[in-house]
């Protein structure tokens, strides 16, 4: 027999034994969950999409995309504007139209018709040498073929008797194979191309470059002898088809035409240095 003490002990042991201890409840499998989640959701009532988030959403992924892409081109940005800015710092000032034209207003495009002239004149100068050098070409073998008709005939023998036209017909073909290896008339007609293509943007590009920086033109001697060069240099370019069928008239008008061209160049070379003092004097860099 339990005495009353040992009773009451075993019983509060016992009560706080089934107070503490956990409940094993059975734990549900993965498809029976699915399936209640399945349920919930089909029973849960519908929400309608809030438009305030969704637009702050939206708003907020296209700050993000608008950053990404700025940041993205601002290294680029920043390259290009490190090697323009530059030149262009002093554009807005450039001179006498308001600086409405920026740096096409400045010294530095001014300054490109003066110096690409000056090289131009060179360039009539050496390739009218070369088409000099071509025409000594073709007269000298007219020589040749002249001198050898002037030989005496051939005796009975069949030899042919001394003359002194023979030094002078040798002194000539010597020169002529000369010539022959100088290819002058491939180069002459190459620089001939060039001077006449460059020569006439050059002509315009003065004429505009004036306008942009003053405004205005100024008829004078140099836009005269300008317009005129030009002209010049169209008339004897029209010519070479009719001197490559071996028109004799069209080639001597060439010639004429070109040499007064360069004359005319060479004439008005000092008024177009005082326009370049202005330029010095008056437009700013660049």
């Amino acid at each position: 027999m339990y005495s009353l003490s040992q009773m009451h002990k075993a019983a509060v042991s016992t009560s706080s034994r089934i107070a503490t201890a956990k409940p094993s409840l059975p734990r549900p499998s993965r498809r029976s969950s699915n399936a209640v989640a399945v349920r919930a959701q089909r029973s849960a009532p519908y929400r309608k999409p809030n438009a305030s988030v969704d637009s702050a959403n939206v708003k907020c992924l296209a700050e993000k995309v608008r950053h990404d892409e700025v940041s993205s081109v601002s290294r680029w940005d920043l390259f290009a504007a490190s090697l323009v800015g530059p030149l262009l710092l002093g554009a807005g000032d450039a001179s006498a139209a308001n600086g409405n034209y920026g740096i096409l207003e400045g010294k530095s495009v001014a300054l490109i018709h003066p110096f690409a002239m000056i090289t131009l004149f060179g360039a009539s100068l050496y390739a009218g040498y070369l088409g000099l050098q071509w025409r000594r070409l073709r007269t000298v073998s007219a020589d040749i073929k002249s001198m050898k008709q002037q030989l005496p005939p051939k005796d009975e023998e069949g030899k042919q008797p001394s003359s002194p036209l023979e030094q002078e017909i040798s002194q000539l073909e010597s020169e002529r194979k000369e010539l022959a290896a100088g290819n002058f008339r491939d180069r002459h007609n190459y620089w001939g191309s060039a001077l006449l293509g460059l020569g006439v943007l050059l002509s315009i590009e003065g004429g505009l470059n004036t306008y942009l920086r003053v405004g205005k033109l100024f008829p004078g001697p140099h836009l005269f002898a300008g317009a005129g060069i030009t002209v010049l240099w169209a008339l004897a370019a029209s010519l070479v088809p009719a001197m490559q069928k071996g028109n004799d008239t069209a080639r001597s008008l060439h010639i004429a035409l070109n040499t007064v061209n360069i004359g005319l160049f060479a004439w008005q070379l000092p008024t177009g240095f005082d326009i370049v003092l202005k330029v010095f004097k008056f437009a700013p860099w660049p």
